[in-house]
């Protein structure tokens, strides 16, 4: 196999991981990244007052996915940051003004689930064993198949599994089979508010979140999410790849059925082989008519959620607040139908809350906090500036009524990031935070796929291809395609 030159567009996670198997393979890579530094959505950013941001990501869940990509290169996380397993894993805010922590013991949740609703701490086993079935058969014999061929799902133990899996089952009313207390619902149902459909229209398949967070744990890499990057990139540049940044590449050069070279502002990069974790939508536009998709397919693609984002520093330290903090004291249902079925900013949006510095003294000054805001959103509303500020306010006065104590004349650091600048920093497709709705109709096969019809050597990584959207699926995306890149070019 001769050495290739491989371009590879964007420094998210799946770039890294494909660029890394593919260097170690023996292939010149050069990553072209837009911006000013690397990870993508999972960038991070300091202030000049000691403020550590993360940008993007705040759940370290799946911790397995990153071994196995360490291991690959003869690491484990321990040679890059000290993992800590939260406990609590969460907290919740209620509707009726109380608030639950959600323990990371397996005896202490039972009770938990007893405590709400008798018998539910056995049915819990029983929920869990089969999320585990889900999420091993999905992590082992679904995720990691390029989805080029419904044969590739032809093994007697696929097929087996995909019967056993749900897929044509509600994920509502599947949960419903084994509890019914509110509480229990909505705390299974929260992973699936950011999967892209409510929970009445996303298929069982995806209890398996439930088995990713309740049994595996959530987990946090101290001195921030960002140093899952830095051990990516390490890993890259030790395999010889060449990251350029503030490289945006505006052209895609091809001759008859091969890409040819990339343009960008700061010059012109030949390419035998050119891989793409750029936002799919926007790699097709720049191929001059030899895109997989029409502007109509992508129009009727669901999206999943954007989001309203807020970077803030605290000059104080705030009481009852935990890690991680889920406000669902205004109605779910209400919220899901305003970013699912009738998208518009939301008139009483649930949110999330993250305060690292509860568990990391490294992402604030000593005696301040570190808060993240996140409201879910529909895709490609138009953004307005004073509706930021407006639902910023309005997260403000309801965590100040939470913890009993105001803060706002505190806050000595703010930042937004929203659709528009999803569409700016990242060119998402309607300024989408996490790719494409998790659907039966958006599934393996049906997602957009990770090779070109009309150019031999493009391939396409990252959240909007498969396996999907999050930091696990997309390490699993980067190997996925670095693998049939590796075939294609034996």
């Amino acid at each position: 196999m001769s050495r290739k030159r491989i371009i590879v567009i964007g420094s998210g996670i799946s770039s890294l991981t494909c660029a890394s198997h593919l260097a170690k393979a023996g292939h010149s890579v050069t990553i072209l990244e837009k911006n000013d530094s690397i990870g993508g959505r999972a960038r991070k950013f300091r202030t000049e007052t000691g403020f550590t941001f993360d940008m993007g990501p705040s759940w370290y869940w799946m911790p397995e996915v990153f071994e196995k990509f360490y291991q690959q290169f003869g690491y484990t996380s321990s040679d890059f940051y000290e993992l800590k397993r939260l406990d609590p894993s969460y907290q919740v805010v209620w509707e009726d003004g109380t608030s639950d922590e959600i323990p990371a013991d397996k005896k202490e949740l039972k009770a938990w689930f007893e405590k709400h609703e008798k018998g539910a701490g056995d049915k819990l086993d029983a929920y869990l064993k089969d999320a585990a079935f889900k999420y091993d058969a999905g992590i082992n014999d679904l995720v990691y198949k390029p989805s080029l061929s419904i044969f590739e799902f032809a093994k007697k133990k696929v097929i087996f599994g995909v019967f056993k899996m749900h897929l044509f089952s509600s994920f509502a009313k599947f949960i419903r089979k084994y509890f019914s207390h509110t509480k229990i619902l909505k705390l299974l149902e929260f992973p699936i508010l950011f999967l892209g459909a409510t929970p009445a229209n996303t298929p069982a398949l995806y209890s398996l979140m439930n088995f990713a967070d309740l049994e595996l744990g959530t987990w946090y890499p101290m001195k921030g999410m960002n140093e899952f990057i830095l051990a990516f990139e390490k890993i890259a540049r030790e395999q010889g790849v060449e990251i350029i940044t503030n490289a945006a590449v505006q052209k895609i050069n091809t001759e008859g059925r091969k890409v040819k070279s990339v343009e960008t502002n700061s010059g012109i990069f030949e390419a035998d082989i050119l891989v793409s974790g750029a936002d799919y939508k926007h790699t097709e536009d720049l191929l001059n008519g030899n895109s997989n998709y029409t502007e109509k397919y992508w129009d009727k693609r669901v999206m999943a959620p954007s989001s309203l984002l807020y970077y803030v520093g605290v000059d104080k330290i705030l009481p009852k607040l935990n890690h991680h903090n889920l406000f669902f004291d205004k109605p779910f249902e209400q919220h899901a139908i305003e970013i699912y079925d009738k998208p518009q900013w939301p008139s009483d949006p649930l949110f999330y809350l993250c305060c690292p510095s509860k568990t990391d003294n490294t992402v604030a000054p000593e005696g301040k906090e570190n808060l993240f805001f996140l409201i879910p959103l529909a895709p490609d509303l138009k953004d307005d500036l004073k509706k930021r500020e407006d639902y910023f306010d309005r997260m403000v006065a309801r965590v100040e009524e939470f913890i009993g104590e105001k803060f706002k004349e505190q806050i000595c650091y703010k930042r937004s990031f929203c659709i528009d600048d999803f569409k700016n920093d990242y060119n998402a497709y309607k300024g989408n935070a996490y790719g494409l709705a998790n659907t039966l109709k958006q599934t393996a096969i049906l997602k957009p796929r990770i090779t070109n019809k009309n150019l031999d050597n493009l391939f396409y990584t990252g959240q909007l291809t498969v396996p999907g959207p999050g930091v696990p699926p997309s390490i699993i995306s980067g190997e996925v395609v670095a693998k049939q890149v590796l075939q294609t070019i034996k």
